[in-house]
């Protein structure tokens, strides 16, 4: 309808339409004023629609606005046809078309960021018709944002500054940030919601880490406690020498967490000072015993007798947890924060595996290389990580230590070492303690992570395992298995023979292998399509 059917100058109410269309126009006047010749009754129905039309649209008739900007060129290839299809299945089965998964069928919901990171892998950018289902889809899932917004790129951004409900593109990620106004982000800091405040500081040390200290630093000492631990959480990506003036200060704040924290910082930079006054503290505790014979070397450790100021202002906690004596406590406190590198001197070794290999007197073993664990992680340091973790055939640690967390030390190990480690811890272990160590391993699997997982599910299915059991093991490979592998898995969709198997197991096992060939299958498919002719 593109004219009013009345010259009336206020729209009536809207009861009084409807009183007006149950009485009839012969018992009531209605509420508007026909064109000469118009029966009233086709007047009032004509004013009735419209006033529908803007009631469901919850809008009232106003003065057009200006129009914005035309949106800015993507210079990037567009999505070859076929893919293009694809983004708009997966984007459908997100918001619940298809009802999830169902029997053998993959998960789409899960294929999605897959789908994402490959696409950002080619260089293509989003069909326009689909934007508004990307940015959707990334509002709903933060772990979609980042591969999402970088597909959806400048018109995307564009899009979202139009709709408030997409305004999480313009402060969560680097390219949001980059996109909104130096004004604006000064705003969402001093005015904004802790979320946002939080995304925004984030997602400019991503792009700026100085500026992101100046922005903390200018608003830092009216800040609760709480908030200034997330936002110096902030800085861990990326910290470096620069940042020190900052962590040293905080060193000194109000708050045993946030003081805890910024000592965790500087203590994962070598060369701070703070790193050289725990070295010094640690080296009065650990030295090399020489009495005897070369082959009698030992490491003898003295725990400090007390925790005083100055400990605790570089981190270090005075109160021990339940159980724990306060004296080791101490020790692994001060040997965590040390520069690795003072053990080569100080224990008369060339590298990590000289020291760890040295036996410790008295019972301190667990404690000191519990210590070391804590610092390779923070530290990122792949040679002292190596040398702890040890062989895959041995097992993960010794009796009744619990110290030891080999998903923390792989993290520190190059992706490909990671994958030969974790191959070879489950072809002697097996898949039940495996779980955590496959998350730290880089997506796809690199070989031979990936022919060891097939073969350890193999395994599991031939013995009659409970298969429920594995199915967090499944999941993973679907997501992380390399699409080639789908030939060699064919063998496995047929129920397996096996009399122990529990009762529906049996069943459980070809329709997850189905679902595992599926989903490679489908993978490769989308490689393909992405890899075609753009359209």
């Amino acid at each position: 309808m593109t004219t009013t059917s009345c010259t009336t100058p206020h729209p009536p109410a809207w009861d009084e339409l409807v009183a007006a269309a149950l009485l009839g126009t012969e018992r009531r006047t209605p509420p508007v004023q026909p064109r000469p010749g118009r029966d009233p009754a086709a007047a009032l129905l004509d004013e009735a629609a419209l006033r529908t039309v803007q009631r469901r649209a919850a809008l009232l008739p106003a003065a057009a606005g200006a129009r914005p900007e035309a949106a800015p060129d993507d210079p990037r290839p567009p999505l070859p046809a076929a893919a293009a299809r694809r983004l708009a299945l997966l984007l459908a089965d997100r918001a619940g078309s298809s009802g999830g998964r169902q029997g053998s069928a993959p998960d789409l919901t899960e294929l999605l960021p897959q789908w994402l990171t490959a696409a950002n892998g080619h260089g293509h950018r989003a069909p326009a018709a689909l934007l508004p289902g990307l940015l959707d889809a990334a509002r709903a899932r933060s772990d979609l944002r980042s591969e999402a917004l970088a597909l959806a790129g400048p018109r995307g951004l564009w899009l979202a500054r139009l709709n408030p409900q997409w305004a999480y593109a313009l402060r969560g990620t680097a390219a949001g940030s980059a996109a909104l106004p130096a004004a604006a982000g000064e705003q969402v800091w001093h005015e904004g919601l802790f979320a946002e405040r939080v995304a925004l500081l984030a997602s400019l040390r991503r792009g700026d880490p100085a500026a992101a200290r100046e922005l903390l630093a200018t608003t830092w000492a009216e800040e609760r406690a709480e908030d200034r631990l997330m936002f110096l959480d902030t800085l861990r990506e990326g910290v470096s020498l620069a940042d020190e003036p900052f962590l040293e200060q905080a060193l000194s704040d109000r708050s045993r967490n946030v003081r805890a924290l910024a000592a965790e910082l500087l203590s994962a930079l070598p060369g701070s000072a703070l790193a050289a006054r725990m070295a010094e503290r640690a080296r009065a505790c650990v030295a090399l015993d020489v009495a005897g014979t070369r082959e009698d070397r030992r490491i003898a450790v003295e725990a400090p007798p007390e925790c005083d100021s100055a400990m605790q202002r570089d981190g270090v906690v005075a109160k021990p947890p339940s159980g724990r004596g306060e004296r080791s406590w101490w020790l692994t406190q001060l040997v965590e924060a040390a520069p690795l590198a003072t053990w080569y001197e100080r224990l008369g070794v060339t590298d990590a595996a000289g020291a760890v290999a040295l036996p410790v007197a008295d019972g301190w073993q667990p404690d000191l290389h519990a210590a070391w664990c804590r610092a390779a992680v923070r530290q990122r340091d792949a040679d002292w990580a190596r040398a702890l973790l040890g062989p895959a055939s041995v097992p993960p640690a010794p009796e009744g230590a619990a110290w030891r967390d080999p998903a923390k030390l792989l993290s520190a190990l190059p992706p490909s070492e990671r994958a030969a480690w974790v191959a070879d811890f489950i072809s002697v272990h097996g898949l039940s303690d495996a779980f955590r160590l496959l998350g730290v391993c880089a997506v796809p699997w690199a070989e031979p992570l990936g022919r060891a997982v097939v073969d350890a599910l193999d395994i599991a299915r031939d013995a009659g395992s409970y298969p429920w059991s594995f199915s967090g093991v499944m999941g993973m490979a679907e997501r992380c298995l390399d699409p080639a592998e789908a030939g060699r898995l064919e063998v496995l969709t047929a129920a397996p023979d096996t009399e122990s198997a529990p009762p529906g197991a049996a069943g459980y096992w070809a329709e997850a292998f189905r679902r595992l060939v599926g989903t490679l299958r489908l993978r490769g498919v989308m490689h393909e399509e992405l890899a075609g002719p753009t359209a």
